[in-house]
């Protein structure tokens, strides 16, 4: 009987024991960090060391990195990306903020309008892109690009890279960048630049809940006209919080109404001086022609379309150098087209002087025929002319406020031209014949003067000027064969408005005819502007028939 007792007293203590053993265990595998001090250290360290150990290394690596799957990873990546220095590291980072780079075949490309630059020439385009898979990052990652972008550019030594940056800013409300705009303001010293970040500024303050800020927000909100500027005001005006700032808000937007609409008007101005130098280079040279020959040229459009062909041969010529393309084809268009219209007055209008209808209808049909060349050699299609980087981008006059360095350029040739051909006929003894055949052929024939050959020159003289018209042109608008047919009928209007044969009156007309027409398209169409504007022309032809600047002298009929 004891020794059953004693058994199963033995068996209860295994038991137990087992029990313990057991929990021991359980709980050593689950000890929590306390448990054991010096293995958790011990296995952060070595954590530590892994991550130091597999940080980039380098640009391409850490570019890499931003394919791993794993997102701390990414950010441990794009947090090294700047160690490099690498010079395209912002466009880089912004492009990865704004969802556009993409990694296809081993590269990384920065996606602009469906266009895709490669990440080490990002103004180089490249074509064949397949596969493009974009680069996603979290919200944290993003929310540190875009800090990191924002702090770089606003302090970079670049004026475009810093107006660029909070231009962007602006048009797309990003809030966000708010203690990097306020520590660039006071390093700015670009007067444009500062404005723009007191723009963005007032912007955050008015949005703020301060009321106490909302009268200077209105006030420098108001100096600086801009329509986002006024629809933000007229937003606030119509939920304002007090009645004083409603009327300050009111007050800013009227302000604001004014400017803007003085800086239309300017614009509008530019527009039309734009369009007036066009005219003026496609008119001057038939001013020459007519004036002196009282030929009417019907082909003059077309020998611009030479000159503007001549423009897209030499710029293909030499496709590495296109800004020095556009000045070579200035000359190569002036001989071309020169020598074409000296072929012409030899071959056909010489023989046809002093029967004015029959010479319309001969260059009207050679006209047709130099359109038909052109299909043949170049074919229908329209080609274009590639814009010199020194004539791309915008004059920001003020902010608001920009014109087109293109526009800009052409109306600086339109006076170079006009003076250069004012300084011939004024100053060569070729200007004193055409002007001695002007006023009086049978004198000057009289007097020795070749009239025939001073009529070929001349004749070479206008068509040289219309083929640089048409250099300019190929700057605005595809070059075509029908490109010459869309300014004939401006350019024979601008002459007899201006006064036939005189430059200074084709200068005033074809800027003013320019101008005018501008400021009316905006409220009656481009169609029935031009129209109106043609009406003009006729009836002040019938009160002024010899036009602006009409020639003098006893021979003037």
């Amino acid at each position: 009987m004891r020794l059953l007792v004693l058994t199963s007293s033995a068996n209860h203590i295994r038991h137990w024991l087992g029990i313990v053993a057991l929990a021991s265990i359980l709980f050593l595998s689950h000890a929590p960090a306390w448990a054991d001090t010096d293995t958790s250290s011990a296995s952060s360290a070595a954590d530590t060391a892994a991550v130091t150990t597999n940080a980039p290394t380098s640009f391409d690596a850490a570019l890499n990195g931003l394919l791993s799957m794993n997102f701390d990873d990414k950010k441990a990546a794009v947090q090294a990306l700047p160690q490099f220095n690498h010079p395209n590291t912002l466009a880089i980072l912004a492009a990865l903020g704004d969802g556009n780079l993409f990694h296809a075949g081993g590269h990384f490309y920065i996606q602009k309008d469906n266009t895709y630059f490669d990440v080490n020439d990002v103004e180089k385009a490249v074509d064949n892109v397949n596969n493009a898979k974009k680069i996603t990052i979290n919200n944290a990652i993003r929310q540190w690009v875009k800090s990191y972008v924002a702090e770089h550019a606003l302090m970079s030594p670049d004026t475009n890279e810093r107006r660029s940056a909070i231009t962007q800013m602006l048009q797309k409300g990003d809030d966000t960048a708010l203690a990097q705009v306020q520590a660039a303001l006071p390093k700015e010293t670009n007067a444009e630049i500062k404005g723009l970040l007191q723009t963005y500024l007032a912007r955050a303050d008015l949005a703020g809940k301060d009321v106490s800020r909302h009268a200077t927000a209105i006030e420098l909100l108001s100096q600086h006209a801009s329509p986002e500027n006024l629809t933000l005001l007229q937003q606030y005006a119509a939920k304002a919080p007090t009645p004083q700032l409603k009327a300050a808000a009111q007050k800013a937007i009227a302000a604001i109404d004014q400017k803007l609409s003085m800086m239309k008007g300017v614009e509008t101005l530019s527009f039309g001086l734009s369009l007036g130098s066009v005219l003026v280079l496609t008119a001057i040279g038939l001013a020459i022609t007519f004036g002196v020959m009282g030929v009417i040229n019907m082909a003059h459009g077309e020998l611009m379309m030479i000159g503007a062909y001549c423009a897209y041969v030499v710029q293909l010529l030499m496709p590495n150098h296109i800004g020095a393309s556009v000045l070579v084809s200035i000359p190569v268009a002036f001989v071309v087209s020169g020598l074409v219209g000296v072929l012409i007055e030899r071959f056909v209008v010489r023989y046809l002087y002093g029967r004015p209808l029959e010479t319309l209808l001969a260059t009207f049909g050679i006209s047709l025929i130099l359109q038909q060349a052109v299909r043949s050699i170049f074919s229908p299609l329209n080609r274009m002319v590639q814009t010199p980087d020194w004539m791309s981008g915008t004059w920001q006059i003020l902010p608001g406020l920009a014109i087109t360095w293109n526009r800009v350029y052409i109306f600086i040739f339109c006076l170079l031209c006009f003076f250069a051909l004012m300084a011939v006929m004024k100053y060569t003894r070729l200007g004193l014949q055409v002007r001695a055949v002007s006023q009086n052929r049978d004198m000057a024939r009289a007097m020795g003067i070749n009239d025939r050959k001073v009529d070929m020159l001349t004749f070479g003289l206008g068509a040289g000027v219309a083929g640089m018209a048409g250099v300019a042109l190929s700057q605005l608008t595809n070059v075509g064969p029908n490109l010459g047919q869309q300014y004939i009928v401006d350019s024979f209007m601008v002459v007899v408005l201006g006064g036939v044969g005189n430059l200074w009156g084709t200068l005033v007309a074809g800027l003013g005819l320019g101008i005018l027409n501008k400021f009316m398209e905006p409220w009656l169409g481009a169609m029935l502007a031009k129209i109106l504007v043609l009406v003009f022309v006729i009836l002040f032809i019938q009160k002024y028939p010899r036009g602006l600047f009409p020639q003098k002298g006893r021979a003037v009929e």
